[in-house]
């Protein structure tokens, strides 16, 4: 009666399923726990939208992170019945389960409950330098790239930093250094985008004892991405970038310049001279 009441005007409930929550507060517990709660469930219910009832009628003490609930941002990220997903993404009814168990990202140092700690994330996604670098003169103008060279690395700029790559890779999970299938696989993008000249600065990073040779190839990261990135993929063709380095050298060939266009008061200018030119005739 009660769960009728409060889901009134909000959709039939269909079943009610068990959400076995990992809990831990470091400051207050020695070990983390599970514990269990009933949530009432109506079609198109994702399992943040679960977590969100728990919090909001059943246990406020709970905590996760999330935001923008479209499977953008990547803030929801964690892993829900053995595999790491986004909580938003993730339908209830699609899992065909009546427990479901969700454990914060692994490989990360825990802040509260569902809640990782991901500077080391943001912190060896920095360390590759993801922007554009050049060493020639400051643009005037866009730099030109044709459709076929954006298509080198178009897959890897779908990347939402959510870290779900991070936490089903072994190797991260015995090597705390590793720079990571994010970073690795930002790395290429940049490498292999006609704009940038940066290899050089990445080098020293990526060609290193925690870098691109690191990796064990198990594609965990791969499987996981909510977006369809391929970590794996970037990280083997990364090692044939290092690889063509070490043998013959490797050169990257910037991007030209594009026709420096006029300033927006120029532009009205020019409109204003071709608007009297037709009105003439």
């Amino acid at each position: 009666m009660t769960v009728q009441v409060i889901l009134k005007g909000f959709g039939e409930v269909i079943k009610e399923v068990t959400f076995r929550i990992r809990r831990y507060d470091p400051e207050k517990d020695t070990v983390p726990k599970y514990m269990e709660y009933k949530v009432p469930v109506k079609k198109g219910m994702t399992v943040l939208d679960g977590i969100l009832y728990i919090k909001e009628h059943i246990d406020p003490s709970l905590s996760a992170r999330y935001s923008c609930r479209m499977g953008i941002c990547g803030s929801c990220a964690m892993i829900i019945n053995g595999r790491e997903r986004l909580a938003c993404q993730t339908q209830i009814l699609e899992l065909n389960k009546d427990l479901i168990k969700v454990d914060p990202l692994g490989n990360y140092n825990l802040i509260k409950d569902l809640v990782p700690d991901l500077s080391k994330l943001f912190n060896n996604h920095k360390s590759v330098k993801p922007y554009i670098i050049r060493n020639d003169n400051p643009p005037t103008a866009e730099y030109l790239q044709k459709p076929e060279e954006r298509e080198k690395y178009a897959m890897f700029t779908e990347c939402i930093l959510c870290g779900a790559c991070l936490s089903a890779c072994p190797t991260m999970a015995a090597d705390d250094l590793y720079l990571g299938p994010q970073a690795l696989a930002q790395a290429y993008r940049y490498i292999a985008d006609s704009r940038d000249m940066g290899f050089e600065e990445r080098l020293n990073v990526l060609d290193s004892k925690h870098g691109v040779w690191r990796c064990h190839f198990a594609g965990a990261c791969s499987e996981v991405c909510p977006k369809g990135v391929d970590p794996a993929l970037a990280i083997q063709l990364l090692r044939g970038v290092l690889m063509k380095n070490s043998f013959l050298g490797y050169k990257q060939v910037p991007a030209p310049v594009g026709k420096e266009r006029p300033t927006v008061v120029e532009g009205l200018k020019v409109l204003e001279e071709k608007i009297k030119e037709s009105e003439k005739k």
